[in-house]
């Protein structure tokens, strides 16, 4: 049930009063009902709680960027990461024109944007919600028809004002909510751009190690070739076996088919790209280097994990999430007060233009409205309730965010430095896999060891150096990968602290 308790100063016109024209004895009713706009606006008082963000056990330091041997520390500067555009530390011109050009055509950094302006556009109706609104209205009639000895004009012209004073603080917190939403949205705009940026960059790179597998393996497809030959010499002069020919063609025709597959990865990383940038696929080409591709593998300066919380779009995000949530406790509270609504209103009428000039012919009026609910079995209490339960979802949705960015930053710090380690391995293997290739062969020319010996080599050296590359590769990509993990260069400099 709901009661509605309504002061009107139009109950004072009913003997037409209000139609004279104005003497001066009304301003005292105008005094009280300024004075009693006054004292509304003064008794506006918030019912949410105040917001406090959310606390989090974040670590002094990282546990996984402890230098070990062969590996550099971190840089402490943490001017690298400050620019946003991150993605220049590869030092590849290509990957940043292609990076330019994500940001302006990507069609999910698109969305992001227009979510962001309805966002802000939110943020304007709530504001514009706290001030009173005008209303200008007019009309004209003309009357008249059969039996009556002529025809008449009506004209009738009015000026309205309408105010929601806040009282118990909700269309503040509906402000706030809306704000807090926006800045949510904004960071969500952010990770946007990182994931498409990061996406580039990680897509580029693996196109680029394609491009330098699919050059190893070429090079070794002509290898290969030329000890095919070997083999059917020596089996046309009938000092090999039929064998070692169809082994020979075994493994070439077995390099032949990864350079296929690896050519295939290639075009579908291609094909990536060109989406990324917000073209088909059939009107993009990105062609091979015209040298040998060498990764470049920066130095990502880490922090300190506290850092984490404002410059992860995503824990910045989840934060404003909370934000709302709380706001929305205030909101369902105010439920329990009345809802005031001041009115006023100036209109004329006549039966000529001249006639909505003249004070007679007016009238005014001054409102006041309550409306309260005075049973409602429960349901105030129920949503308030739903609102807390939520906040408390929020906050738990934070904290595990923030969880998962630690988890991902110590992740990429673990395989950074395993892909050190395991690159100077992988060196080494490769080139003696490389002389124990060469030896192999040689010995095979002088009819020391059987071409079994030869492909076992072969495939062993060819091995060390495809898996010698994707470590570089992983250096890399695992660079890259930091750099998400730690927000890139985004940085939300207006977050409450902590």
């Amino acid at each position: 049930m709901k009661t509605q308790f309504v002061f009107d100063s139009d109950i004072c016109c009913k003997n037409n009063s209000c139609l004279r024209p104005s003497t001066g004895r009304e301003r005292p009713i105008f005094l009280k009902f300024s004075a009693l706009l006054g004292a509304l606006a003064l008794a506006g008082c918030a019912v949410g709680p105040a917001y406090q963000p959310p606390t989090v056990d974040a670590p002094i330091a990282w546990k996984e960027s402890t230098p070990a041997a062969g590996w550099a520390p971190f840089a402490t500067p943490a001017d690298a990461l400050v620019r946003s555009d991150w993605w220049t530390l590869l030092g590849d011109d290509t990957l940043n024109q292609l990076a330019a050009q994500v940001q302006v055509s990507n069609q999910n950094i698109a969305a992001a944007v227009a979510a962001t302006a309805q966002a802000r556009a939110l943020v304007n109706e709530r504001n514009a919600a706290l001030f009173p609104s005008l209303s200008v209205s007019g009309g004209a009639q003309r009357v008249g028809g059969d039996g009556r000895g002529g025809s008449s004009t009506n004209l009738d012209a009015a000026l309205g004002a309408s105010w929601e004073p806040d009282l118990w603080g909700r269309l503040g917190q509906l402000s706030g909510s809306a704000q807090a939403s926006a800045q949510a949205s904004a960071a969500d705009l952010a990770a946007a751009r990182l994931s498409a940026l990061g996406t580039l960059a990680s897509s580029y790179v693996q196109l680029r190690a394609a491009d330098a597998e699919a050059a190893l393996l070429q090079s070794t497809v002509q290898g290969f070739e030329r000890s095919l030959q070997i083999a059917r010499n020596r089996y046309a002069a009938g000092i090999a076996a039929n064998t070692d020919v169809l082994q020979a063609q075994t493994q070439l025709a077995n390099t032949r088919a990864d350079l296929a597959g690896v050519q295939a990865d290639r075009a579908k990383l291609e094909h990536a790209i060109a989406v990324l940038v917000g073209s088909a696929p059939a009107n993009f080409t990105l062609a091979p280097l015209a040298t040998t591709w060498v990764p470049t593998v920066p130095v990502v300066p880490v922090g300190v994990p506290s850092t984490l919380l404002q410059r992860r779009p995503d824990i910045v995000a989840a934060e404003r999430d909370v934000a709302v949530a709380n706001a929305q406790i205030g909101i369902q509270r105010s439920a329990y007060f009345p809802s005031v609504t001041l009115s006023a209103s100036l209109g004329s009428s006549g039966s000529v233009v001249g006639d909505l000039l003249r004070s007679s012919n007016s009238l005014w009026s001054l409102g006041l409205s309550l409306a309260q609910v005075v049973l409602d079995a429960g349901a105030i209490a129920a949503r308030v309730e739903g609102a807390q339960a939520g906040n408390d979802a929020a906050v738990a949705r934070y904290r595990q965010t923030v969880l998962a960015a630690f988890q991902a930053v110590e992740d990429q710090l673990t395989q950074s430095r395993t892909l050190v380690a395991q690159e100077a391995l992988r060196r080494e293997a490769s080139a003696a896999a490389d002389q124990a290739e060469q030896q192999m062969l040689n010995r095979y020319r002088a009819g020391q060891v059987g071409y079994t010996e030869v492909v076992t080599a072969q495939a062993s050296a060819l091995s060390a150096r495809r898996a010698l590359l994707q470590v570089q590769v992983g250096r890399q990509a695992a660079a890259v990968g930091l750099v998400q993990a730690l927000g890139g260069g985004w940085q939300y400099d207006n977050a409450p602290p902590p």
